[in-house]
């Protein structure tokens, strides 16, 4: 890995909804901190960039709804104008002086203690003053560069779209692809991170824009990370890409369900396995990519790597201490990790509304939970009281369950209609509900399917709020913010400054809050427990064999993850005595637990 390549920092802020992390760049890239921003939402970035070009002085002119590749242009446009200020930020870093109060001195201060930049501006405090001195300090100010400025395409969010006049449009023109058009026009030198599945239809896309592609010396000005939630989605993914000549740079790992947004459980496979896998894989894994990528760009007549890129390996999900932060880069050999819930409380980093990061400074663990809110119908994690629950209610209270739909990124249903509609939407549940009325459904028969469609909150609208009210943005339509934290949140409960997030997971000092943490790794294993609860109850009381199948691989994925960790528990060196033997017994109380889930539920589980 060359000094270009290596990361900064050894934490980066993964993507947070569609505006929690929308401007993070513009917050604390200049820091040195790389971070995700959503590009799923046009209309947001549309807003931010008039918001962004009043507070720089740039001159703004808006992009319409209905213009050519309005989409596109928007994302484009945004992306463009992020990347002029964080250059100009970096710039007057450059300029500044190492005073106490400088943020060129918060630059270095905020580093890793490890870094060697951080060791170099350490011996330059301790220099009198002098020429070596001033030497020194202008050789720190030349390695000033920002974090990288990331962007995140959620892959299945890939709708069909329409003109005004209500025709089909090409099919460059769906959400996906036009969001991937407005990175690669973009003037950053970034990366795009794909998540949430495998689109082929937008895989093969990248192909028309040279920036994915190596230059002469190997060089990438566009890159690719997948995020993925096991090592066959990023084998398979990944030689779909190489066998199209586009290299994967960075393999993101996160828990499937000790995270926020939406989850993605994949069988019941838990994060240490799923790592011990890629640490044991990872060299053959890029071996394999490397010798069918270079095989492609052969073949189309493009340069090829003169050497085995880097690869970089991350993990995110759950994180909560300096010693797990330590432990998942020694010893699963990560080269970084992403920390997410924790920064929506540090106010220099994410982009929430005030009251709202007030209620999330209070939340508790019982307030924390998965939910179907999503209409996408994935489960989503989520916490109770915010305003777009107490706007959902409200509706449903006055008769008039729904959203009206003003965006429709996530419409997917064609129950009722030949055009897909969100199921979120006023359209939708008012004829699911007439739908309801017609079966003759006993009364928790009837209350239990309701809930289920009443259950569906307009995402599109509502994870973007918080930006608008921050912004002072007026987009004529009610402002209700929801967020999407995860588990973890519990153990933060007061507003930070970045300097003391960084300082946390970085081993300075603790910012946890007094409630009991157990070991990320048997947090998730509780939620999975949990979540194994909520699949058998969907499926009860007259499971299909594939069902049977799922909920029996899923079952004796835990069962295996309990050893791998119970043999893993001595590979914790830094942790004290006490705290290994606690995690034997949270361990042991697990495995009981799910054994009483089999028990309670042997209509679905084979009982050896």
């Amino acid at each position: 890995m060359t000094s270009s390549d290596a990361a900064l920092h050894t934490v980066h802020i993964p993507v947070m909804g569609t505006s929690f992390t929308i401007d993070t760049p513009i917050k604390c890239a200049r820091f040195g901190l790389s971070s995700v921003m959503s590009i799923g939402d046009d209309e947001l970035c549309e807003y931010m960039r008039k918001h962004y070009c009043g507070v720089s002085g740039e001159p703004y002119k808006e992009i319409r709804k209905w213009e050519e590749d309005y989409r596109a242009r928007r994302i484009t446009e945004y992306l463009n104008l992020v990347d002029r200020i964080v250059k100009k930020q970096i710039l007057d870093l450059k300029s500044q002086s190492f005073t106490s109060e400088s943020e060129l001195t918060a630059y270095f201060d905020m580093l890793p203690d490890f870094s060697p930049a951080k060791k170099r501006y350490l011996d330059m405090v301790q220099m009198p003053e002098g020429a070596e001195k001033t030497a020194l300090q202008n050789a720190l100010r030349d390695e000033v560069r920002s974090g990288s400025l990331d962007v995140n395409i959620m892959t299945k969010i890939d709708r069909v779209t329409y003109s005004k006049e209500g025709v089909v449009r090409p099919p460059e023109f769906t959400d996906a692809l036009s969001a991937l058009r407005g990175f690669a026009n973009s003037t950053l030198h970034a990366s795009i991170v794909f998540s949430a599945g495998f689109n082929r239809h937008l895989y093969a896309y990248i192909e028309k824009f040279e920036d994915f592609f190596p230059d002469a010396t190997g060089y990438l000005k566009k890159k690719i990370i997948l995020k993925v939630s096991d090592y066959r989605s990023s084998l398979t993914q990944g030689k779909f890409l190489a066998k199209k000549g586009v290299w994967v740079s960075e393999h993101r790992i996160e828990s499937g369900l000790n995270c926020g947004g939406h989850v993605f459980p994949s069988e019941g496979n838990l994060l240490g396995p799923i790592l011990e896998e890629f640490k044991q894989n990872k060299k053959d894994l890029c071996a394999q990519l490397y010798e069918v990528c270079n095989q492609a760009l052969r073949e189309k007549g493009r340069p090829v790597f003169n050497r085995l890129p880097y690869t970089r390996l991350t993990v995110q999900g759950g994180i909560g201490t300096a010693k797990e932060q330590r432990f998942l880069m020694d010893y699963f050999d990560c080269d970084g990790t992403g920390w997410a819930t924790p920064f929506l409380l540090v106010p220099e980093v994410t982009t929430v509304d005030e009251p709202t990061r007030h209620l999330l400074a209070k939340t508790t663990r019982d307030q924390l939970y998965t939910s179907r809110i999503s209409p996408l119908g994935v489960r989503f994690n989520t916490f109770r009281g915010s305003e777009s629950e107490k706007l959902r209610l409200q509706r449903i209270a006055n008769g008039k369950p729904g959203s009206p739909c003003p965006k429709g990124f996530l419409v997917s249903n064609t129950e009722f209609t030949e055009v897909p509609i969100c199921t979120a939407s006023v359209l939708y549940q008012k004829k699911k509900i007439d739908q309801l009325n017609s079966m003759n459904l006993s009364e928790p028969q009837y209350e239990a399917a309701f809930e289920k469609v009443v259950a569906k909150t307009c995402l599109c609208e509502d994870l973007a709020a918080g930006a608008l009210i921050e912004t002072q943005q007026d987009n004529r339509r009610p402002l209700a913010p929801a967020v999407c934290p995860g588990p973890n949140l519990a153990y933060f409960s007061r507003f930070f400054t970045l300097a003391e997030m960084l300082g946390h997971i970085y081993g300075r000092w603790s910012v946890l809050n007094e409630t009991p943490r157990p070991n990320m790794f048997v947090a998730e294993l509780k939620i999975y427990i949990d979540y194994l609860r909520m699949e058998i109850s969907d499926v009860l009381p007259k499971p299909t064999s594939r069902q049977v199948e799922y909920l029996e691989a899923f079952k004796r994925n835990l069962f295996e993850g309990i050893d791998y960790y119970k043999g893993m528990i001595p590979k914790l060196v830094e942790e004290t005595q006490k705290y290994q033997e606690t995690m034997r017994e949270e361990l042991a109380a697990l495995a009981q637990e799910l054994e009483g889930v089999i028990s309670e539920h042997r209509i679905i589980f084979s009982v050896s």
